[in-house]
């Protein structure tokens, strides 16, 4: 499986990060990718920059290194279902990741943790869950992708947490119940580094073996083909 683009990459603007957007964009360049996205994280995150940052990203070259560069947010799903951008920062991102942090996010059981999932894929903007693979804050697969498929959202399978298992409760098992759900379902899939420093950038490597082992679908990895990716986030092809 040949990836052209990871979509959850931050930077030191994210406060615990450390590279800048132009070395993560360099990276990609060296790595083959033709799209980068760069997604710091929501102000609910200790060092996470200020709201002023988004309103402030048409300041930011769209290509560097030769790379197409989409600016987002990965924002913090809160408990009420709602997430940590005004509808001004909005206005402003590329498109939105949202995902539960637990700096921000106390677990609710189950079912309350997926209502608030549910709730932030209702957002325009919101067009990828991060890493929902956590039994810290455990989620119901069957009604999330139910969700993500009526939502348009896709889903994402995150490198990060399977080179970190231990700080991901039961996220392997978690992952095989959500991708055979969205196999069965045709709920769109995203495989992404969730990079901190530029030296993970493009780093897939895991999560593309373990999409594979789970004999997932090619075609429902939207970072697999730029024109389908770019659609599905609704993102003119500015080549």
């Amino acid at each position: 499986m040949k990836l052209i683009a990871d979509l959850h990459t931050h930077t030191i603007a994210s406060g615990h990060a450390y590279g800048t957007i132009r070395e993560n964009a360099a990276a990609a360049k060296e790595a083959g990718l033709e799209i980068l996205g760069i997604t710091e994280h929501g102000p609910g995150i200790p060092g996470a920059p200020d709201l002023i940052y988004f309103r402030n990203l048409e300041a930011v070259p769209r290509y560097l290194s030769g790379v197409r560069v989409l600016l987002g947010c990965e924002m913090n799903i809160l408990n009420d279902g709602t997430v940590d951008l005004t509808e001004k920062e909005l206005e402003r991102i590329d498109f939105g990741i949202a995902g539960i942090h637990r700096f921000c996010f106390t677990d609710q059981g189950k079912e309350k943790n997926t209502d608030s999932v549910i709730s932030a894929m209702k957002y325009e903007k919101v067009k990828i869950i991060s890493h929902p693979d956590d039994d810290h804050t455990p989620l119901d697969y069957d009604r999330l992708t139910d969700a993500a498929k009526e939502y348009h959202t896709a889903l994402e399978l995150n490198n990060s947490s399977l080179r970190k298992p231990q700080n991901r409760w039961n996220c392997e098992e978690n992952y095989r119940v959500m991708l055979r759900y969205c196999m069965e379902k045709r709920v769109p899939v995203i495989i992404d580094s969730d990079a901190h420093d530029p030296s993970q950038v493009a780093d897939q490597a895991l999560a593309i073996r373990f999409a594979e082992e789970c004999g997932l679908d090619e075609e429902l990895v939207l970072n697999t083909d730029r024109k389908r990716l770019l659609e599905f986030l609704n993102i003119p092809d500015k080549k």
